[in-house]
């Protein structure tokens, strides 16, 4: 799709999001589609020593460091500040916000400074936003996210129906917002291809995330324990997954060392080529609290393998129930253990399943599907 110009100029798109090797999973296929089409693409986020990544690929990249969960008021008016002074040095026509911050911060400063064009990914607003949870500090982001979203030329994109409908039982949107739907970021189904389990002697079970709590670590840690005595001998699991610890939420390096005996249990660490990672697993499980559209679920799918997760938002649309997999209740441990076990003892079943999975995947997560509904959102916006 080609870009439609306004007035002859070369239209300029700004990426923000937290770190750069979240943009290079989710939302690089984009940036290379919008730089193929014709737009002066820049991304800014912190440099955690990928950017090259980016760079090479024709975009321009720029550091910018600030606190993910950080909660200070001084800290979190510099970084307002820091996005000020991006947005006039870059004076982009769109900007496309990724992550619930730079969507706060971002649409703030995008309206002060008067964007043509704002585009939002939302995937949740998380727990202390909602509720009783709700403290001061979050009761203030809220009253930025309405002040930032009550403008014409504001879109966003939700990849389920709850967290549109979260945010607007919460008043922040606006009746002037563009709303769209879209299930995640996609999968390349040219690189995930459908591949045959490996011939190993035990099942390998696959945790393929950053190691949070909120993530169903302690569940599946609790499960394994359950399914050990039966099963030590015939399955693994498998942790890939760097532990975030400057997340709040993160699992600390000590816990998934004494959990993991190298045999039963590995933790495996972060890994480039997921893919690889895949292709060498039975099954893959993600006892996740909530999601918005987990990438490492579609990409479970795209390589045809049955899935246990949690009947949470964003997980639940990634599993039909029985045909591809299975779903458990948020914080389960025996009947996260008891789905395990089905799949492991029945080896014709995680085949049947790890089939659909490739069938779903084909009809849902498309990559190019995703691709270009973002172009076709850039052009509405830069045209509006």
């Amino acid at each position: 799709m080609k870009m439609i110009e306004k007035d002859n100029k070369l239209k300029k798109i700004l990426f923000i999001v937290n770190v750069d090797w979240f943009f290079i999973s989710h939302r690089l296929c984009i940036a290379e589609k919008a730089v193929a089409a014709g737009w002066k693409v820049t991304v800014a986020a912190e440099d955690t020593g990928r950017s090259e990544e980016i760079s090479a690929k024709g975009i321009h990249f720029i550091d910018l460091p600030f606190s993910r969960s950080g909660t200070n008021l001084l800290k979190e008016f510099k970084t307002i500040q820091k996005f000020r002074t991006l947005y006039k040095s870059v004076s982009p026509d769109i900007v496309h916000h990724i992550t619930l911050k730079p969507v706060i911060y971002g649409s703030l400063v995008a309206r002060q400074l008067k964007v043509s064009g704002v585009l939002n990914a939302v995937s949740g607003l998380g727990y202390n936003f909602t509720g009783e949870r709700k403290n001061i500090v979050a009761k203030l982001m809220l009253r930025l996210m309405k002040r930032g979203f009550n403008r014409s030329n504001v879109a966003f994109i939700f990849q389920n129906q709850n967290d549109y409908s979260e945010l607007k039982e919460l008043g922040v949107l606006s009746g002037k917002n563009i709303i769209n739907f879209i299930k995640g970021s996609g999968v390349d189904l040219t690189k995930f291809k459908a591949t045959d389990p490996p011939k190993t002697d035990k099942v390998k079970i696959l945790l393929p995330v950053r190691m949070l709590w909120d993530k169903g670590v302690a569940e599946l840690q609790a499960a394994s324990q359950i399914l050990k005595e039966e099963f030590e001998d015939k399955i693994q699991f498998v942790l890939a997954g760097l532990a975030d610890e400057e997340n709040k939420a993160g699992v600390s390096a000590a816990y998934l060392i004494d959990w993991q005996d190298g045999n039963y249990v590995k933790w495996i660490g972060y890994q480039k080529n997921m893919v690889e990672v895949y292709n060498d697993s039975h099954i893959v499980v993600l006892p996740s609290y909530r999601e918005g559209m987990p990438k490492t679920l579609i990409e479970a799918c795209a390589v045809g393998r049955p899935i246990v997760t949690t009947d949470a938002i964003g997980c639940r649309e990634c599993v039909d129930e029985g045909v591809n997999g299975f779903k458990v209740p948020v914080r389960s441990t025996k009947e996260l253990a008891h789905a395990l076990k089905i799949l492991i003892l029945d080896k014709e079943l995680r085949e049947k399943m790890g089939n659909a999975s490739r069938e779903k995947a084909e009809k849902e997560f498309d990559q190019k599907a995703v691709v270009e509904k973002h172009l076709e959102i850039y052009n509405e916006l830069i045209n509006a």
